[in-house]
C-alpha cells in the first residue's frame, strides 16, 4: 500500500479501511491536472529560491517523463496507490531520488485535490461549450432553411397558433446559447488557483501564489486559504449548468419522440439513430432521444448528491469532499455523449413538410387570427371570440377545416365575413404578419438568425481564446 503519509501510525491500516479511503480508482481520471498543477508548482519553488534550478530541472523532466509513459502504455496508473498523488509522486521518487521528495514542498493534499479538480472542471466546461456550439450550429442551419416551413405551434400539447419551424427550432437556440452563457459564467468565477493554501492554513515558505496561478491561466490566487481547501460551490454549480442542459436535451426528446410517432409523422430519424423491435418487425424506435431523456435523471441525481454531501461539512476540509469527483466525472460524460448523439440525430432527421403545414390548417390555429379579421371589421373582440367559437364547433360537426368552408356558409355565421376573409387566415398570412422582433414573421426571423449567427461566431472566438490562455 503506497501511501503520502504514516510517519505518526504504528500499525498498517486495515486493508479494507484502506481499500474504502483510496480513491486511485477514480481520481486516476486526474492524472494530467496533477502533473500539470506539479510542473507549475516546482517551477515557482524554483523562482523563489525554496529549489534549486538543478532540482527543478530533474522533477520537470522526471514529470514529464512520467506524462508519457502513461500516455504511451509504458506506465499503468494501478491500485497499489492510495491515488493519484502518492502514484505521480512515488515514480518520481523512484525516478530522480530524493530530488523528487522536495516536489511536495510548501503544498498539501488539500489544496493540490482542489487544484487538479478546478483544472479538471475548467477544461471539461470548455469540451462542453464546444459539444453546445455544434449542437447550435445545427440548430441554426435547420432554422436558415426553414423560415417559411409552416407547421403548429402547441400550448398545453394542443394546436394553437401556426408558426414555422425556424421559429420552433429558435425556441431551442435560446436554451442552449443561455447553456453556453451559463458555463462561460461558472469558468469566469471559478477561475481562481487554490494552490498555496495548504492543508488550509497556508504555509511558511515564501510561496508567489500568483505566479502559481499565471502559469496555469487562472485569474491570480483564491483569497481564503481555508475557503480554497473547502470549496466546491463550483462543482455545485457546474453540475447545476449541466443538468439544465439536460433539462433541454430532455425536452427536445420529447418533442421528437411525439413527432415520430404514427399520429404525428412530422419527422423522421434516420435509421443510424434508431433501432428496431426484437418481435415487432415494423417498429422503428427513437432510442436516443429516449436514453437522453431517461439519463437527465442520472445528471440530477449528481447535483443531488453534492448537495446533499456539501450541506453539513463544517471548515475546512472533510473526507466527504472525496465524493464530488465520481458523480462528476460521470454527469460529465453523461452530458458529452447526450450532446454529441443527440447533435448527429438532429443533423440526420427528416422532416415532413407537408404533413406539418396540414397538421397547421387542420388544427384550427388560425382561429386567432379570423377573430383578428373580425375585430378589423368593427366587431367587438368579445364578440369576435364567440363568434369563432361557434364557428370552430360547426366545423368539427363538418369534420372541416375554416379555410374549407365556402364564404356563404361563413356568412350565416357572421355577415361581416368576406371574401378577403381567406387571405387573412392563411397560414402565411397568419405567420408573416407577425413580424415584432422574436415572433415567426419572416422579417423577425431573419433578423434573429443574423444575431445568432453573430453569437455563434463570438463565442466560438470567445472559447478559442480561453483554450489559448
Amino acid at each position: 500500500m503506497a501511501q503520502l503519509w504514516g510517519g505518526r501510525f504504528t500499525k498498517e491500516t486495515d486493508k479494507m479501511v484502506y481499500q474504502f479511503n483510496a480513491s486511485i480508482n477514480f481520481d486516476r481520471k486526474l492524472f494530467e491536472q496533477d502533473i500539470e498543477g506539479s510542473i507549475a508548482h516546482v517551477v515557482m519553488l524554483e523562482k523563489q529560491g525554496i529549489l534549486t534550478c538543478e532540482e527543478k530541472d530533474a522533477i520537470v523532466k522526471g514529470l514529464t517523463g512520467i506524462r508519457s509513459d502513461v500516455e504511451e502504455g509504458k506506465l499503468s496508473i494501478t491500485d497499489e496507490y492510495e491515488d493519484v498523488h502518492s502514484f505521480v509522486e512515488a515514480k518520481l521518487i523512484q525516478r530522480i531520488g530524493d530530488a523528487g521528495k522536495k516536489m511536495h514542498t510548501g503544498r498539501s493534499r488539500n489544496d493540490q485535490v482542489a487544484l487538479d479538480m478546478k483544472l479538471y472542471v475548467r477544461g471539461e466546461i470548455l469540451q462542453i461549450t464546444d459539444a453546445l456550439h455544434e449542437l447550435l450550429a445545427t440548430l441554426l442551419h435547420i432554422m436558415e432553411q426553414n423560415i417559411t416551413a409552416y407547421m403548429p405551434g402547441f400550448t398545453h400539447l394542443q394546436k394553437a397558433q401556426p408558426t414555422t419551424l425556424a421559429h420552433h427550432m429558435g425556441a431551442y437556440f435560446e436554451m442552449f446559447k443561455r447553456d453556453v452563457l451559463r458555463l462561460k459564467d461558472i469558468y469566469k468565477r471559478m477561475n481562481y488557483c487554490p494552490l498555496g493554501a495548504g492543508a488550509f492554513a497556508g504555509t511558511t515558505y515564501p510561496l508567489d501564489r500568483a505566479y502559481t496561478a499565471s502559469l496555469m491561466g487562472f485569474e491570480g490566487p483564491t483569497l481564503n486559504s481555508m475557503d480554497s481547501v473547502a470549496d466546491r460551490d463550483y462543482v455545485i454549480e457546474f453540475l447545476s449548468a449541466l443538468s439544465v442542459i439536460m433539462m433541454h436535451l430532455s425536452r427536445f426528446s420529447e418533442e421528437i419522440i411525439i413527432w415520430n410517432s404514427n399520429e404525428y409523422r412530422f419527422v423522421e430519424i434516420d435509421d443510424g439513430f434508431s433501432t428496431g423491435s426484437s418481435i415487432m418487425p415494423q417498429k422503428k424506435n427513437p432510442d436516443i432521444a429516449e436514453l437522453v431523456r431517461g439519463k437527465t435523471g442520472r445528471v440530477y441525481g449528481a447535483l443531488m448528491s453534492m448537495l446533499t454531501t456539501m450541506k453539513g461539512i463544517p471548515l475546512a476540509y472533510n473526507k466527504d469532499m472525496q465524493e464530488d469527483k465520481e458523480v462528476t466525472f460521470d454527469a460529465i460524460e453523461t452530458v458529452k455523449n447526450c450532446l454529441i448523439l443527440f447533435n448527429g440525430m438532429l443533423a440526420t432527421m427528416k422532416f415532413n413538410y407537408e404533413i406539418m403545414e396540414k397538421s397547421a390548417t387542420n388544427g384550427f390555429t388560425n382561429a386567432t387570427d379570423a377573430a383578428d379579421y373580425l375585430v378589423n371589421k368593427g366587431v367587438p373582440f368579445r364578440d369576435a371570440h364567440a363568434i369563432i367559437g361557434r364557428l370552430v364547433l360547426y366545423c368539427i360537426e363538418k369534420n372541416s377545416s375554416i379555410d374549407e368552408l365556402g364564404i356563404e356558409e361563413l356568412k350565416e355565421i357572421s355577415p361581416v365575413f368576406e371574401a378577403d376573409v381567406y387571405d387573412a387566415i392563411s397560414l402565411k398570412t397568419c405567420v408573416e404578419k407577425r413580424l415584432t422582433i422574436g415572433a415567426p414573421g419572416q422579417k423577425a426571423m431573419e433578423e434573429v438568425i443574423r444575431i445568432n449567427r453573430k453569437f455563434l461566431e463570438e463565442s466560438r472566438t470567445d472559447s478559442s481564446c480561453d483554450k489559448l490562455r
